[in-house]
């Protein structure tokens, strides 16, 4: 699966963990250098403190469009590690 924004590859993975209907890909399939931090977090019952991140490719900025759950609760360990994307937001999931 690749996560592409303008033609861009932000990233590329068969290695995918769906959770939600979200595809989460693992953090080292993710091209770090289109990703700027956020200072948005927000809670989740089930999977816990999401943090954001905005994409940057060119002069083009979508921003709160990546979350990751840094340590997420028990039931959804299966997401350490990695990334989801907003659908919608201008990001194709392919």
């Amino acid at each position: 699966m690749q996560a592409i924004f303008n033609g861009t590859v932000l990233a590329d993975s068969d290695d995918i963990v769906m959770v939600d209907g979200n595809p989460y890909f693992p953090r080292a399939s993710m091209a770090a250098d289109l990703f700027r931090e956020s200072d948005l977090t927000t809670v989740c019952g089930w999977k816990g403190t999401a943090r954001y991140w905005d994409v940057v490719v060119g002069d083009q900025v979508i921003s709160n469009v990546v979350w990751a759950y840094d340590t997420p609760k028990p039931d959804a360990e299966s997401i350490r590690e990695r990334f989801a994307f907003y659908r919608g937001k201008g990001v194709e999931l392919r």
